[in-house]
């Protein structure tokens, strides 16, 4: 067992600003050693994601107090029976520890694992139960089986890919959720090719690594929505050939950029209504793809003629449709050729005390992808 401190969700919903509500509280823990197939991690970097302010903001709920952050690269530092990696491995975790022999891992579709998701779903690691404890006796539950804001983690070797040494942690981290994500929604799950016209809504980490993925893949339009103006400015830089504030009129205004709507459309901000204007953006015979995380009560309402009349198609994206052993190797390759300059995502960078304040710039949306280096 070993001692660690970590950020602790003790209560959702909390009102921002986070700076001065406090609902992460940065607490010392011990941690179990790794069992059968885990893995003990000294957590080098990790990311701030919508998807943890979503828990912490209550509309995503989750068994609490909860060891958050999901978003993560390290190093490993102990090994449990049973798995293939060694001390000093270099790792990236993903939020899906998929348990390759469900039904859907067996046919190549590990995000949506039956296991990975009951686990994620109980706050427990995929091997079942806890591995944190605090001084109180309590035990704090695990985010999607990572926990990274903590100096120290215990995960299913499920959860880790390893990669080179020489990659910077700040930079490995990224791949772990916002470059898996976003670059899969383009690359898989909206099947961009070349000469294509795109429009992305949304553009934190996960829009711009789809907006770089679509670049990538040869799109000749793509156009970068956003209520945020630097976010668009930033989109500018980085390839994009039009931007478009978002609001009521963004619809007419890719479809005159785009000659009567984009072919492929993503949405990655998770509120209904933009993703209700990222289907009416998409032209007949083209594509919707859909990586936000809505509220779970939330319903969406659209021309169901369209989906005939029109031939378009909408679909669902999680963890970009990604196998991450496959694909975080190959996103890292596409970095190292220059092809995919996710450095370009990382907006701030702060440790572990400032985590808080991370997330008032991230629900502000002043950030674009913040690391907390430990």
């Amino acid at each position: 067992m070993i001692e660690t401190r970590a950020a602790v969700l003790v209560e959702s919903g909390r009102p921002a600003p986070y700076a001065e509500s406090r609902p992460l509280e940065i607490t010392d823990l011990r941690l179990d050693p790794p069992g059968p197939g885990e893995l003990l991690i000294r957590v080098r970097a990790a990311g701030l994601c919508h998807s943890d302010l979503s828990v912490i903001n209550g509309s995503r709920l989750r068994p609490l107090p909860m060891a958050l952050g999901h978003e993560a690269a390290g190093e490993v530092v102990a090994v449990g029976d049973g798995t293939e990696f060694e001390p000093g491995d270099h790792v990236v975790l993903a939020f899906v520890p998929a348990c390759g022999h469900c039904p859907r891992c067996v046919a190549g579709r590990p995000a949506l694992c039956g296991p990975a998701a009951e686990a994620n779903r109980d706050g427990t690691l995929l091997g079942g139960g806890l591995r944190f404890s605090a001084p109180d006796g309590g035990r704090p539950f695990h985010h999607l089986g990572v926990s990274a804001f903590a100096e120290h983690t215990v995960v299913s070797a499920r959860s880790a890919v390893r990669v080179d040494a020489d990659l910077p942690f700040e930079i490995a981290a990224l791949f772990g959720c916002a470059v898996l994500t976003g670059a899969g929604a383009a690359l898989y799950s909206a099947g961009v090719v070349p000469g294509e016209s795109v429009a992305v809504f949304g553009l934190g980490g996960v829009g711009l690594a789809a907006l770089l993925a679509a670049k990538a893949a040869g799109a000749s339009t793509l156009v970068a929505v956003d209520v945020v103006a630097h976010k668009r400015e930033l989109a500018l830089r980085l390839g994009a050939t039009h931007t478009v504030e978002g609001g009521p009129d963004a619809v007419q205004r890719i479809q005159d950029i785009t000659g009567g709507g984009a072919e492929k459309v993503i949405d990655t901000t998770g509120v209904v209504p933009v993703l209700e204007q990222a289907y009416a953006a998409t032209r007949p015979g083209g594509t919707t793809v859909t990586v936000g995380l809505p509220d779970p009560s939330a319903r969406l309402t659209l021309p169901a003629l369209s989906l005939v009349a029109e031939e378009k198609t909408l679909r669902g994206s999680y963890l970009g449709s990604c196998v991450p052993r496959r694909d975080v190797p190959r996103f890292i390759a596409m970095y190292r050729s220059g092809v995919l300059p996710v450095e370009a995502l990382l907006s701030h960078r702060l440790t572990l005390d400032e985590v808080n304040e991370g997330f008032d710039r991230l629900h502000t949306g002043e950030a674009v992808r913040q690391v907390i280096a430990m």
